[in-house]
């Protein structure tokens, strides 16, 4: 069991997450401020009655903030709890449980090469108040983390590669219906993320996005799910701010829009030096009227550019102060106008529609694929456990054990 300002920390941060005041909090409970701030500080004890109320209105289990070491429970009861629809509906049981398979088959793939992976990315956990401040939070992080791996203000070509080369394990899988995605962190299997295999390739590398927010600062909380209904409280907030400012930098967008001619001032004052006179010159340059309108045309080649929806462009547009709310409105009304554009060149992957979805990322098969063969050369693993692997990542095992026994005669 816990102590009291273990379980006070707890109680405060679940809070915190939610969105919530001790104002508020109290209300629900019907008992002063005060009372709530003591619990949160260890200095009153919380009663069972009280503590099953506020696990309700934190959306947690009253085990999650007793138990002394929640990352050792079991990964399916933990997954269970997280992801109640699982129950009764087992094709989605065993989609979810395939991938998650996988992972473990990882994490004991690098064991036995002795590739024990450390969570590489820097922990960015901090506490909220406001909106505005998970907002900040997460733009300034995903700054951070953009100069930490080098990447400039470029497009990010392939985020689940990204988030595996940092020793994340990253998948698409079916999930619930409303939910685009979940970060994992349990001991069984490391830091993961899976996203919803359902949602179109556009829509998927935001939720990697988002959910590696949650690996950069929720990394305590074992499972952390992205829904509708949760999508209110700050930690969605400051992950959804995260996944914009990283995949549309400031700069980046600046430049592209320099590179279509537009986003510039309507005028502009320019000063030169006038040698003969010794002395600056200044004179006023004015753009052609209308020509600095950023059109929806703009807007998709943007989404384009970014690998992102057009309807993600047009707000992120708008929170650089590159339009106004006036702009931001009509954007968003020449939204069937932009997919025409997008469809006309042929650019399918931006658009999140009904249809034959084009298959996921295929960096976990990759991974695995690699470690097993690695396992296989070094003989640490047998012909019948990598053909296993093979059935278990849905490739030709014959293939794969004549490439494996490849590598071995290169020794």
């Amino acid at each position: 069991m816990i102590d009291a300002a273990q379980l006070g920390t707890r109680l405060r941060t679940a809070r915190e997450r939610r969105g919530l005041s001790q104002q508020g909090v109290a209300e629900v409970l019907g008992l002063p401020r005060t009372a709530v701030t003591n619990m949160e500080s260890g200095t009153r004890s919380v009663s069972t009655l009280e503590l099953t109320r506020l696990a309700d209105l934190y959306g947690q289990q009253a085990t999650f903030f007793l138990s002394a070491h929640e990352e050792a429970e079991d990964l399916s009861v933990v997954l269970h709890r997280a992801l109640p629809e699982m129950t009764g509906a087992p094709e989605l049981d065993h989609e979810v449980r395939h991938i998650l398979s996988l992972y473990r088959e990882g994490a004991g793939l690098r064991q036995l090469l002795g590739r024990t992976v450390e969570l590489a990315v820097p922990d960015y956990a901090a506490r909220l108040s406001s909106v505005g401040d998970a907002i900040r939070q997460g733009e300034e992080a995903a700054l951070e983390e953009r100069r930490r791996l080098d990447l400039g203000a470029a497009p990010i070509v392939n985020m689940a590669a990204l988030i595996s080369e940092q020793g994340i394990w990253a998948a698409a899988t079916d999930l619930p219906d409303g939910m685009s995605g979940l970060f994992i962190n349990h001991v069984a299997i490391g830091p993961s993320i899976l996203v919803n295999a359902r949602h179109w390739p556009v829509r998927r590398r935001f939720s990697y996005a988002h959910e590696y927010a949650h690996a950069l600062f929720d990394r305590e909380v074992t499972i952390t799910t992205t829904r509708r209904e949760n999508a209110s409280e700050l930690v969605e907030k400051r992950a959804n701010a995260f996944a914009a400012a990283f995949l549309m930098p400031p700069e980046g967008v600046a430049d592209a829009l320099r590179q279509f001619d537009k986003g510039q001032p309507s005028r502009s004052t320019q000063i030169i030096f006038d040698v003969a006179g010794n002395t600056g010159l200044e004179a006023e340059i004015r753009a052609r009227p209308g020509s600095q309108a950023i059109t929806y045309q703009d807007a998709a080649m943007l989404a384009r550019h970014f690998g992102v929806s057009y309807e993600a462009v047009v707000w992120r547009l708008k929170s650089l102060n590159h339009i106004g709310a006036p702009d931001t409105a009509a954007l968003m009304a020449r939204k069937d106008s932009a997919r025409r554009v997008i469809r006309l060149l042929g650019f399918i992957d931006l658009l999140d529609e009904d249809g034959a979805l084009p298959p996921p990322e295929p960096e976990l098969r990759s991974q695995l694929m690699r470690l097993s063969v690695e396992a296989y050369r070094q003989e640490e693993i047998s012909r019948g456990r990598l053909l296993e692997l093979a059935q278990k990542l849905a490739i030709d095992g014959a293939e794969l054990l004549e490439l494996a026994d490849a590598t071995r005669s290169d020794d």
